[in-house]
Order: structure tokens, then C-alpha cells, then sequence
């Protein structure tokens, strides 16, 4: 067998549970080998500082541990200024024959870190991190407030009541006091079709066919729940919004650079800056950031054959901003993204724009952060411009010529 080296004399590996972590330590030997402990501890406050203590003792200088669930984080948090503790991905040494106890997982964790056969995971500091968990929570709140209005809309279809087809924001000003109106007993469609507001006014008579149903005490009661519900979110929301604007107060100048970016708002910036941070040097390129948020092509090729190229899982808090983030570039007029999305739907789809306009943004975002500087749009003409002007002329000749045009060019001469 061939020797590996040993990069780190001194190592430790954990396996992590919810109630107990195993511990091995790797040591050099008293004669010239490697010596290993594997310790039991509990994964409670003073446990931990107990590993903490012992983890010094023995002089360690790098700790790895697989990212299970939550129940690192306590770990990690309590060790990183004492130790260099690396988060490894568990998909990075899965699949490893006679590793079926934690002791052996906390041993084969201490043997990569040992040799430097594995790479740690992006771990932002503590600032970031509170972002992370304030930005990830109010998109939860999204999420949840979403799933309450789609309980509404099915209530309604429960009792024959069509407003959301004639009604395209139902909990709108009109919409809203509709439904109020519904919980409080009021019952008549013309009455109830009265309540619309502005550019509803002319839908009145639809209206009225619309909210004749049978909606009765049953429905009222849960709907006002849900409303109530609706309401409390609403409320969470803006306060969680609220916490967010002071946490991110130090980077405002970034969230403000970023969102110059078309399709980026001052809430799309701020989840970029809480899940990549504002230190760019863990990621040494774009590429580098683009591949581990999964916004790019997928690698796999094997015996010379490509296989699927579909985009890994990366960062889905990420991904689902910068989703929204290409949707509304792709939708901003006069733009380079809206140029890259029409060029790339119309042969690749839709979807695969999408994703290549996320790309896009998140690129641009990289050097906004790392440069220090402010967005410049490329303009719709960029993929224009920058191919071979004679084969684009020759393209677009060609193309009028198939519909039946003469065509004579005449070059314009300058001045």
C-alpha cells in the first residue's frame, strides 16, 4: 500500500447526534506512529466545553465534523475559537465500506482531515449568520402566508364562491373587504359586489354572479381563523423585515450597489448578502461561487459519453431569490438579461433561460461585492455586437430572403 502523507499531525474527527457526539483524536505516536482516543461526550453546553478543554489539551489544531442536520451548529459555535473546525459534507464520504458505527464515523472523519483528502463548507461568521437565520425565516413566513390564501381560495370554492376568477389579487383592498364583509354575516351579492374598489367598479355585475353561493357559519368560522392567521403573519413579517434592516445596516452600501442589478430588489439583495456573505475570498472566482450555489451546468462525463447536465442542489435559499431575481430581469425592458433570456428561451426553453439569467445575476454580484463596484448593464445589444458583424449580415440577408425580399446592402459611411 502506497503512504499517504499526513498533513495534520493533529486532528480530530466527530460524529455528531442529537444526544452524544463520538470524538477521535489523532496524535503522532510515542514511536513515530499515530496514536488514536475516541471519547463519548454529550452534546450539552458544559459536555462541549469539556470537548472543547480536551480538544486543546491534546493539542489539536483542526476538528471535522459532518453537517447532520442542526445539531452541528451547537458544536460548531463552541469550538470555532478554540480550534480550526472544518464542516464536511457528508456526500463527500459516504459510500465508504465498514463505517456502520459512530465510532468508526468519528474515526474515518479524523483520517480524511488527517491527509487533507476533504473540503470544508462555506460557514459565514456570526453576522452573517444571524442574517442567514432572519432572511430564511421570513421566507418561511412568505411561504407560509401563501399556503393560508390558497386555504382561503379552496374554502371559497367550498361554498361556490368564484371570486378569485374575476378577482386578480383576492386580498386586495376590494378583495379583503369582501371576505370581511363574508365573515361578518353579510351574505347578499349585490352587497358584497359593492365593496369593489377603483378599476373594479365595472366588474360589479360579474361580481355579483361570482359571490352567490352558500356560504354559511361554517365556512365564516374558518375563514376568519385564516384571515386572523393571514394577518399575524403580515405582522411577523414586517417585524422580521424590520430586524433584518438593522442587522444588515453595516452592508448597505452593498445591498444598495446590488440592487442597481435588474431583476434585484432591496429584499433579493439582502438574501444574497446573507447566504455568500460580503468576503469573496472563499470563493476565488465567480465559477466557484456559481458551482457551489448550483447555478450552473452540472459536470458529468464518463468513457468520453455526457450524460445529464442538470444543475446540482447548491444553496435553495439562493436559488429560489435568484429564480425570482432572473424572472424579473428576464421581464426588465432594454436590459442585457432580457436579451440573454429571449436568445436562450427560444432554443434551450424557458427554464434553462432562467437559470442562465440567474447565473448571469449572480456573476455580477460577485464582482458588485468583491470589486467594490456598481453595476454596468452590457445593453441588449451586446450579443449582437459581439459576433462576427459579415455572419450576422449574412444571417439576417438570408433570413429576408427566404420570406421573399431582394435585399442590397449599402454601407453607411461615417461623418
Amino acid at each position: 500500500m502506497v503512504a499517504v502523507e499526513v498533513l495534520v499531525e493533529r486532528c480530530a474527527g466527530l460524529d455528531v447526534g442529537k444526544a452524544d457526539l463520538k470524538a477521535c483524536v489523532r496524535v503522532p505516536g510515542p514511536r513515530g506512529g499515530r496514536r488514536q482516543q475516541i471519547k463519548t461526550f454529550a452534546t450539552t453546553t458544559s459536555a462541549l466545553l469539556e470537548l472543547r478543554e480536551w480538544l486543546i489539551a491534546q493539542g489539536v489544531t483542526v476538528v471535522g465534523m459532518e453537517a447532520t442536520g442542526d445539531y452541528w451548529k451547537p458544536v460548531y459555535y463552541l469550538l470555532e475559537d478554540a480550534v480550526g473546525v472544518q464542516l464536511l459534507n457528508a456526500a463527500h464520504m459516504r459510500n465508504v465500506p465498514g463505517r456502520k458505527t459512530d465510532v468508526s464515523d468519528a474515526a474515518w472523519i479524523a483520517r480524511l482531515v488527517e491527509h487533507g483528502l476533504v473540503r470544508a463548507s462555506f460557514v459565514p461568521p456570526p453576522p452573517i449568520r444571524r442574517l442567514r437565520d432572519l432572511t430564511r425565516y421570513r421566507a418561511a413566513l412568505v411561504v407560509e402566508r401563501s399556503r393560508e390564501k390558497q386555504r382561503i381560495e379552496k374554502l371559497l370554492e367550498d361554498a361556490g364562491i368564484k371570486l378569485s376568477a374575476f378577482v386578480s389579487d383576492m386580498f386586495g383592498v376590494s378583495g379583503r373587504a369582501m371576505l370581511t364583509a363574508l365573515v361578518d354575516g353579510e351574505r347578499d351579492p349585490q352587497v358584497l359586489a359593492g365593496f369593489a374598489q377603483g378599476r373594479m367598479r365595472p366588474k360589479i355585475p360579474v361580481l355579483v354572479e361570482a359571490l352567490t353561493g352558500r356560504f354559511g357559519e361554517h365556512h365564516a368560522f374558518l375563514c376568519r381563523i385564516m384571515l386572523r392567521h393571514i394577518d399575524d403573519l403580515d405582522t411577523a413579517m414586517a417585524q422580521v423585515t424590520a430586524q433584518i434592516e438593522a442587522e444588515i445596516a453595516p452592508f448597505q452600501d452593498i445591498v444598495d450597489r446590488l440592487d442597481t442589478v435588474p431583476g434585484i430588489n432591496q429584499r433579493a439583495a439582502q438574501v444574497i448578502v446573507a447566504e455568500i456573505g460580503v468576503d469573496m475570498t472563499r470563493f476565488p472566482t465567480p465559477a466557484h461561487l456559481a458551482s457551489w450555489a448550483g447555478m450552473c451546468p452540472g459536470n458529468n462525463e464518463s468513457a468520453g459519453k455526457h450524460f445529464s447536465g442538470r444543475t446540482r442542489k447548491g444553496d435553495r435559499w439562493l436559488r429560489a431569490a435568484l429564480g425570482e431575481a432572473a424572472a424579473a430581469g428576464a421581464g426588465a425592458k432594454n436590459t442585457y438579461c432580457q436579451a440573454q433570456y429571449h436568445r436562450l428561451a427560444a432554443r434551450r426553453g424557458k427554464k434553462r433561460a432562467l437559470v442562465a439569467v440567474g447565473h448571469s445575476i449572480l456573476i455580477a454580484a460577485w464582482y458588485i461585492i468583491n470589486d467594490g463596484v456598481v453595476y454596468q448593464d452590457l445593453g441588449p445589444l451586446h450579443f449582437l455586437t459581439r459576433v462576427n458583424p459579415a455572419r450576422q449580415s449574412w444571417r439576417l440577408v438570408t433570413q429576408l430572403q427566404q420570406l421573399g425580399y431582394r435585399v442590397e446592402l449599402n454601407p453607411v459611411r461615417a461623418g
